[in-house]
């Protein structure tokens, strides 16, 4: 297989899922179509952008290669190269800031050192 219509497969995987996936298409037709389906399994299949390039990305593989071998090796190649597409045209969300928190210090506390005696010492602080 050429390299050019393994580019071109994992363009065409990319686009396709993308309009099924994210996209209303034209005159909504994909967004009322992703509405219709909430539910079930195609709900599941249309909300997760990796699981639908994977169905998508069949039928090309069916389309590019006549060996089985290849076919194996080629379905899971073009989903793959549909979602880093997908990763890299996608900004990922910011992290939120930490949650920092510090009580105010109050100033009414008298901080005083303890007058403890240590273990094996006398009262007075002298050793024996």
């Amino acid at each position: 297989m050429q390299l050019y219509w393994l580019m071109l497969g994992i363009l065409a995987v990319w686009r396709i899922t993308h309009l099924l996936g994210v996209e209303n298409g034209p005159w909504n037709v994909f967004g009322y179509l992703r509405r219709q389906f909430a539910t079930g399994f195609w709900s599941s299949l249309l909300g997760c952008f990796y699981c639908l390039s994977l169905w998508v990305a069949a039928p090309f593989t069916l389309l590019l290669t006549d060996a089985w071998r290849e076919r194996l090796l080629l379905w899971p190649a073009l989903s793959a190269g549909a979602i880093l597409l997908q990763r890299l045209s996608t900004r990922a969300a910011a992290a939120p800031p930490a949650v920092y928190y510090e009580e105010e210090e109050n100033p009414n506390v008298f901080v005083r050192k303890d007058d403890r005696v240590e273990l094996g010492g006398s009262l007075d602080g002298r050793r024996n």
